[in-house]
C-alpha cells in the first residue's frame, strides 16, 4: 500500500467570501468550505485531475470563526483513491473524515 502524507496551514480571513451571508451577525465557516479546503490541498498535490465521488465519516467538531488558523493533515492511500483528513485549530479538532476520488479522463 502506497501512502503519502500532506499538510498545510490556512489562515481564514475575516473578509473571506464564505462568510458572506453565513451568518451576518455571527459568521461561521460552512462545512462545505472546510471540505473544499481539504479537496483543494489534495488536488494541488496530485498530477491527475480528480473528481470527488464520496465522503465518509465526516465529523464537524468545532465552529470556525473569522481569523482562525487551520492545520490540515491528509493521508493518501493511492491504491484506493481514498484520503483521510483531520483539520485542527490550535489544540482543538475541527473536522475529520474520508474523501474518495476517481481520476477524470
Amino acid at each position: 500500500m502506497n501512502t503519502t502524507k500532506l499538510s498545510a496551514s490556512v489562515a481564514i480571513g475575516k473578509d473571506d467570501r464564505w462568510f458572506s451571508g453565513h451568518f451576518p451577525e455571527n459568521p461561521i465557516l460552512p462545512g462545505i468550505a472546510q471540505v473544499k479546503l481539504v479537496v483543494d490541498l489534495i488536488s494541488r498535490c496530485t498530477s491527475t485531475k480528480l473528481q470527488v465521488t464520496k465522503l465518509s465519516r465526516v465529523k464537524f467538531r468545532k465552529i470556525i470563526t473569522p481569523g482562525e488558523l487551520l492545520d490540515i493533515r491528509v493521508n493518501c492511500v493511492k491504491t484506493d483513491e481514498q484520503y483521510t483528513f483531520r483539520m485542527s485549530s490550535g489544540n482543538d479538532d475541527v473536522c475529520s473524515g474520508k474523501v474518495f476520488f476517481t481520476p477524470l479522463k
